[in-house]
């Protein structure tokens, strides 16, 4: 921290984040390819073996003697070939193949988008748009501003307890203690030493530093303005340039500047964005839980009707929550709650359309949020 080996909390967030993605990319390695994709791709063996691997694991999971696996009759799909239109070797260059091939993958989108707001299927796919856009705005509305009303509560607490120190001399002192949250006011500091201390909101404004020594020094949101420096060492601080303003300096010399990123307020504070989204993201998990465990015996309706109810009254008891433990116990429990609702949708969303487009429908409700 301060120095140039130092490591950002968004990395680490970033890092946290991207394991669960590394852990489903491990874990489709060995899920088996759907067997409607097969059979679209003249794939008929594979199908058939992964329909036969699903029918024995059902039966071993039942406890019941296996049954060999018949088909009596199977109504394949239409093939990927029948959708594109392939041009020879011999009447087309490999670029004109690519052209038409990519022209024709671009239109089979764009027919199978517009499929779904054919006259059977258009009512249900504006409404279930309007739901998910619905959804997605509150939900990822409030994660955004609980973290930045954490902050804001942080702030004003931060500055009530503000101590200044006014006209205040003090000569041949050895600070050796961290200054925090200060204003220091036309004070005097006479042959002083800072050495190995952390200043943390501080703010030095129209005072005199005369034959002071500040050593091996980290700063946070730390200022001098309209100061007098004068026969004065900055050895290994971060106290740079920027830092004095307006400030009159005599005989001062800065030495061994540290390097590398430094902190500020506003960079401390987004530290707390990251924990409390990480909070939120682990109050998902027994939501997720629960609403897995409860889709069948309580149904989708009730399950996306009550998690919406309570998410609502999440939001208004906002109103009376004025502490950061108050602010964080209501975002868990809204984002644990609201995903019982987003699980309840996904499921109504691919039930309320034939096999074939209930890929394209989970694809346009994601882009209307």
């Amino acid at each position: 921290m301060g120095t140039e080996f130092q490591f950002h909390s968004w990395r680490v967030f970033v890092l946290v984040a991207a394991l669960p993605a590394i852990a489903s990319l491990v874990g489709l390695t060995f899920m088996p390819e759907s067997p409607r994709f097969l059979l679209e791709n003249a794939k008929h063996d594979e199908a058939w073996m992964i329909l036969k691997q699903v029918h024995d694991t059902n039966w071993r999971a039942k406890g019941q003697p296996e049954k060999v696996f018949t088909v009596t009759h199977i109504k394949a799909p239409k093939t990927a070939e029948d959708e594109f239109i392939e041009i020879q070797s011999a009447t087309g260059t490999a670029v004109q193949r690519w052209a038409v091939r990519s022209l024709t993958l671009c239109k089979l989108v764009l027919r199978n988008v517009a499929s779904l707001l054919s006259a059977e299927l258009r009512f249900a796919t504006l409404f279930m748009a309007i739901i998910w856009f619905c959804m997605a705005f509150s939900y990822y509305g409030l994660s955004v501003w609980f973290p930045d009303m954490i902050k804001h509560l942080q702030y004003e607490e931060y500055e009530s307890k503000v101590k200044v120190f006014h006209k205040e001399r003090v000569e041949n002192f050895h600070f050796n203690f961290s200054l925090e949250n200060q204003i220091h006011k036309e004070g005097e500091y006479i042959h002083d030493k800072f050495i190995s201390i952390e200043m943390k909101s501080v703010k030095f404004e129209s005072s005199l530093f005369e034959d002071c020594r500040f050593e091996d020094i980290r700063s946070t949101d730390t200022v001098f303005e309209n100061c007098t420096i004068r026969s004065t060492v900055f050895y290994n601080t971060d106290l740079w340039e920027e830092k004095f303003i307006d400030c009159k300096m005599e005989n001062t010399t800065f030495e061994h500047n540290k390097y590398g990123c430094h902190l500020d307020t506003v960079e401390e504070n987004d530290v707390l964005i990251y924990l409390v989204s990480f909070l939120g993201s682990l109050a998902v998990l027994p939501g997720n839980i629960i609403s897995a465990l409860f889709m069948e015996k309580i149904g989708r309706v009730k399950i996306i009707g009550g998690s919406m109810l309570i998410s609502a009254g999440c939001t208004f008891f906002l109103f009376l929550s004025f502490s950061q433990s108050a602010i964080i116990a209501m975002q868990c429990l809204f984002c644990g709650v609201s995903v019982a609702a987003w699980n309840g949708i996904e499921v109504v969303t691919v039930e309320l359309y034939p096999t074939s487009k209930r890929g394209h429908s989970i694809w346009r409700a994601e882009r209307s949020v």
